[in-house]
């Protein structure tokens, strides 16, 4: 009986640690996904920058305001394709839960 106990305690511990290695390693993964995402977001801040300061000596040539209208509604978009994307892998993992 103790033997049985025993042996479901240390199975129940190996879960545990391969659940944790698991989890240890999806952090990793997701760390270097922050890290990859954070030099793209400084790139295209400074792309950005270039662009704004191109246009700027330019100002009689491009008209900037429409430029602007152009980059707000360009983050609309991605902000409304984001949250679609999120609403649709909320309902996957509703659906696999069930």
């Amino acid at each position: 009986q103790n033997e049985k106990e025993l042996q479901d305690a240390v199975k129940q511990q190996e879960e545990k640690m391969l659940q944790f290695i698991d989890k240890s390693g999806e952090v990793t993964r997701l760390k270097a996904e922050v890290s990859h995402l954070k030099c793209l977001l400084q790139r295209a801040e400074t792309e950005a920058k270039v662009l704004w300061e191109e246009m700027r000596d330019k100002e009689h040539q491009v008209d900037t305001a429409y430029i602007q209208e152009r980059v707000i509604l360009r983050q609309e978009v991605d902000k409304l394709t984001l949250m679609l994307v999120e609403k649709e892998n909320e309902n996957i993992r509703l659906t696999n839960k069930y």
